[in-house]
């Protein structure tokens, strides 16, 4: 059997990510024939009007049109295509639905939590479960999106898993006005993200877990920082790990950076300058609450899951 050739679409809520692939199941492999980002932010002011902004929906077709050029440019199938928490929230979401249809032929997906947990462990921890890897199992996949943070414990499938509405976004939008923020608006976000925590660890076990992945832009980010990268590569970051101490001090100095600062970094993506400093805070408490070591840094995520549910 040859490689198959997918292509696979995740809408989040800051960012939409394109991932084209040849797949050969037999051998296990999955090659990247093209993966990309861009940063829309759909669920820019979600949080706050429960809607979908004009402008929003504006600027992800914008970037779907470009997606579905490169898509027919490779030769690849209509993507699966899924969409997560700003959609999930958003009363409107049939206009984001008409949108995509019009463009794919396919209806986005909007997928419970609980399902991106899932996709996201699978994308993520398939490479790791080979003998020769020096990552342990059980595994707490944490993915800090957004709109929400999903947490998945398992080995070879989750065992438990759970989505909380604590991503970058929604924590920017809803605490982090400063620039930068004062220390009652760390606060208050601290709060909120510590009763998430909470929540999470009521359903999923941490204690059981011996590696924690991390996944999606702001943990990939903190590492590219820990690591003080001239330029962010994707290729240092993947399966690079980050002390739980680092951890902390990078958080810190992004929540004490002015906008300016942080945009001057030579790793950071403009589109996640607004938003690091609560994505960096959210894995800070996450690695807090569960007492680990260090985070084990993924590139792989979602849009692997997706790639691989289509063969």
């Amino acid at each position: 059997m040859s490689p198959v050739r997918v292509a696979a679409i995740d809408c989040g809520t800051n960012a939409i990510r394109l991932l084209i692939a040849d797949v050969d199941p037999v051998a296990g492999t999955l090659v990247d024939v093209d993966r990309r980002m861009e940063i829309v932010r759909l669920g820019e002011g979600v949080d706050r009007t429960g809607r979908l902004a004009p402008e929003a929906l504006a600027r992800t077709f914008a970037a779907c049109d470009t997606y579905l050029g490169v898509i027919r440019a490779t030769g690849a199938a209509a993507p699966r295509f899924v969409a997560t928490s700003a959609s999930r929230d958003a009363s409107n979401r049939t206009d984001f639905e008409h949108g995509v249809h019009a463009r794919f032929g396919v209806l986005p997906e909007v997928i419970t939590g609980a399902d991106e947990a899932w996709l996201s462990f699978g994308g993520a921890t398939r490479e790791l479960l080979g003998a020769d890897s020096d990552v342990k199992a059980p595994f707490l996949v944490v993915d800090i999106g957004g709109g929400s943070t999903e947490f998945a414990l398992g080995t070879t499938a989750p065992e438990a898993s759970i989505s909380v509405d604590i991503g970058c976004v929604r924590m920017t939008e809803r605490h982090l006005h400063d620039d930068p923020p004062n220390r009652e608006q760390v606060a208050a976000a601290t709060h909120d993200i510590d009763t998430a925590i909470e929540t999470a660890g009521q359903v999923v076990p941490f204690a059981s877990a011996r590696s924690l992945i991390g996944l999606a832009g702001s943990v990939t980010t903190l590492a590219a920082i820990s690591m003080s990268l001239p330029a962010y590569d994707s290729q240092r970051i993947h399966r690079s790990v980050v002390s739980a101490d680092e951890v902390r001090r990078v958080s810190e100095l992004l929540l004490t950076m002015t906008r300016a600062q942080r945009a001057a970094l030579p790793v950071m993506h403009p589109g996640r300058v607004d938003v690091i400093g609560a994505g960096a805070l959210v894995l800070r408490r996450i690695v807090d609450a569960t007492g680990v070591d260090e985070v084990v840094v993924s590139e792989h995520d979602i849009l692997d899951g997706l790639a691989w549910s289509q063969v």
